[in-house]
């Protein structure tokens, strides 16, 4: 196998004589066969574990087993406890997802502070397989069906070659030690299922099933590069990019024909998915604020565009203005003071900037975002308009219109920052005190 291991890292690139790689150790039986791999070959320079405390005793146990194992062959240890289900059940991710992003995380962050060039990961061909048969029961475009990669970015995979008997009689003839995950036979676990159930059944049709999958994963993967720069290409002729907005042309993106078909590769950055496509299609062909929310970004259709914008992270804006210092506080203003007015003074026309008759105001005031409802009596008029409306006539989307801050004093809408003050509180002949409030322009 060791002949084998090293065909396969030339053939693939993953590593140089003189790469410090930092093994990442769970104490199963794949990771300590990488691990007894690599210190052959010299590039083994340091050892991480998780500790994920999903299986009490035993997960303490693991982490005691590794640290001996790094201490015996003298190499420099890390190791971190996540508390795994709380980082799930906050995110509102699974189990499994969760300890694969914190771990990744950690990976590149002990790499990174103690110069290790590479990451080695102990996924073998059965894991590829596996992932594969996942991916497809979940529904995928073809980078799904692409297979776990040889190679991301720092994190190598130098087993990826080898099947788990393999791996089983190299253990065996070079005698190592490893630590048995009982979690691995529950079928609980959609992966387990595969692994123990869907795949020896499969093997009774084919006995080399899991070779044969990963060998389409390779094709597919060829196929997958050719699509990804097709689709890339095609995502710059049809969108633009506007601020932290992506618009896409809805006529440009109609005239290419085939756009069902489209659509998931089209999207998938923003969060469609093969169950989320279809909604995204009723968008697509709807009426102006049709939107769908994907886990990471909201899709909205306005007029002729479809309007994707991240999700924020904290959806409410409220802020509570006490004195005029606590304007410098909210995240959007640049400058806000008092002033006297004078003859000389003359009012800015910039948008972005805001000139209050100081003495029409009263603390405390409030920064919210609109609701249903509110109305303003716009600048130079003496009738009140429906906030709603102003928008309309504004043509403004409905990410826009979500964006849109109100300064307001007494339940009165002093002003739609960045667009339009409210005529009763303008500067007037009379006006002692000016409030001069800059934005930044949005």
């Amino acid at each position: 196998m060791f002949d084998e291991f090293i065909t396969y890292n030339k053939e693939y690139g993953l590593f140089n004589p003189a790469d410090r790689i930092l093994l990442a150790v769970s104490g199963g039986i794949d990771s300590m066969v990488m691990s007894h791999l690599l210190m052959r070959t010299g590039n083994a320079k340091g050892i991480a574990h998780c500790n994920f405390c999903l299986r009490d005793t035993e997960s303490d146990l693991d982490e005691e087993f590794v640290r001996n194992y790094a201490d015996n062959n003298k190499m420099p240890f890390y190791s971190i406890r996540f508390k795994t289900k709380e980082y799930a059940h906050k995110n509102r991710i699974s189990v499994q997802v969760a300890a694969r992003e914190l771990r990744y995380e950690w990976f590149e962050k002990i790499r990174r502070e103690n110069n290790f060039d590479l990451v080695g990961v102990a996924h073998n061909l059965n894991d590829n397989a596996e992932t594969l048969l996942l991916n497809l029961i979940r529904g995928t475009g073809i980078t799904g069906l692409s297979g776990i990669k040889p190679v991301v970015y720092n994190i190598i995979r130098p087993i990826l070659f080898a099947s788990r008997n393999k791996i089983e009689e190299y253990c065996t003839l070079n005698k190592i030690s490893f630590r048995e995950d009982k979690s691995n036979t529950d079928v609980r676990y959609t992966r387990n299922k595969i692994r123990n159930i869907v795949l020896p059944v499969l093997k009774q049709i084919n006995p080399s099933i899991e070779k044969t999958l990963c060998d389409t994963a390779i094709k597919l993967a060829g196929t997958d590069e050719i699509v990804t720069d097709y689709i890339n290409t095609l995502r710059e002729q049809i969108s633009r990019q506007s601020g932290e907005s992506v618009i896409f042309d809805i006529e440009k993106l109609l005239s290419l024909g085939k756009v069902n078909a489209l659509i998931f590769e089209l999207f998938g950055p923003y969060g469609i998915s093969g169950t989320t496509a279809r909604d995204l299609i009723r968008v697509l062909h709807g009426e102006t604020g049709k939107q769908i929310l994907t886990k990471t970004n909201r899709i909205v259709r306005n007029r002729n565009e479809l309007i994707i914008n991240p999700l924020p992270a904290n959806k409410v804006r409220l802020y509570k203005l006490c004195s005029t210092d606590d304007l410098l506080l909210i995240p959007g203003i640049r400058t806000a003071g008092v002033l006297n007015n004078s003859d000389r003074f003359k009012i800015p026309v910039e948008h972005n900037i805001a000139c209050i008759d100081f003495e029409k105001l009263k603390f405390p005031m409030v920064i919210r975002t609109w609701r249903s409802g509110d109305y303003f009596f716009p600048l130079g008029m003496n009738q009140k308009k429906k906030l709603s409306d102003f928008f309309t006539d504004m043509k403004y989307s409905m990410i826009k219109k979500e964006k849109i801050l109100l300064l307001e004093s007494e339940g009165n809408i002093v002003w739609i920052i960045n667009e339009r003050l409210d005529n009763r509180y303008r500067i007037t002949e009379s006006t002692k005190i000016i409030l001069m409030i800059e934005a930044e322009t949005s």
